[in-house]
């Protein structure tokens, strides 16, 4: 037993509140246990220079942590001089490239979406939330997109979720707080479909080697978990009136 009293393959509690931010073409606050991401997608016309003349559009996201996410503030990524960091870099890229596969740019036009992740409290597992919180957000304004009728077919080629897990005292666990990140033998971060085809995997062993069982046991621990997710993902857009059918392929 976890010290939060779940069972080995759980994930922590969900929570997805939709229409957080009043702007934006779509918003988000998601909550995985302790953890809380700010996703919000917005729509501009055109898309940079080496995309122009394709007719193809662009998802891209930005990731920032709030300062006190955790027990002491932290300065923010980007001011008085400070840059952006190598991390928050990283799981931009990670989110982006996420979102990305979901969707058939051919479909938007020359457009580009851009999902802003700001993570306002950290208990682990921030990218993998930011890119389940974050494609709900996308799913979101695409629907506001083929209500303006500008889309040229349906665009999400499959939804996607991310969840992490990690090997604790020799067991694999699943979606794991910070502490259980921070003592793991080994984590990992699983990104894929609702059909359960992976789209990213990132895994390190902290201390010593692990064996290839252990990280197929990960593997298959994880695609359950995103299958768990991408059931939530469907039943908040269908509270928000998204007509997913309508975008799905």
């Amino acid at each position: 037993m976890r010290k939060d009293g779940r069972a080995h393959d759980a994930l922590r509690p969900v929570g997805v509140e939709l229409g957080w931010k009043r702007q934006g073409d779509g918003s988000v606050l998601y909550r995985a246990g302790g953890t809380v991401v700010l996703c919000v997608a917005s729509v501009d016309d055109g898309v940079k220079e080496f995309m122009r003349g394709r007719g193809a559009g662009w998802v891209t996201a930005e990731y920032l942590m709030h300062p006190r996410t955790g027990p002491k503030r932290q300065s923010r990524d980007g001011f008085n001089g400070r840059p952006l960091s190598g991390r928050a870099q990283e799981i931009a890229r990670l989110i982006g490239r996420a979102l990305r596969s979901s969707v058939d740019a051919s479909t938007l036009g020359e457009r580009t979406i851009t999902i802003d992740c700001d993570v306002l409290e950290a208990d682990g597992g921030t990218r993998t939330a930011s890119v389940t919180g974050g494609m709900i957000a996308l799913a979101i304004a695409l629907d506001g997109l083929r209500a303006r009728g500008v889309l040229k077919g349906r665009p999400i080629v499959s939804l996607v979720a991310a969840v992490s897990a990690g090997v604790a005292k020799g067991e694999g666990l699943l979606d794991l707080c910070y502490e259980e990140d921070r003592d793991a033998e080994m984590d990992a971060n699983v990104v894929a479909t609702d059909t359960g085809a992976l789209v990213e995997l990132q895994c390190t062993a902290e201390g010593a080697p692990v064996s290839r069982a252990q990280v197929d046991g990960l593997v298959d621990l994880a695609l359950g978990g995103v299958a768990s997710l991408v059931a939530a993902q469907r039943a908040a857009l269908a509270g928000a009136g998204v007509d997913l059918a309508a975008l799905l392929r």
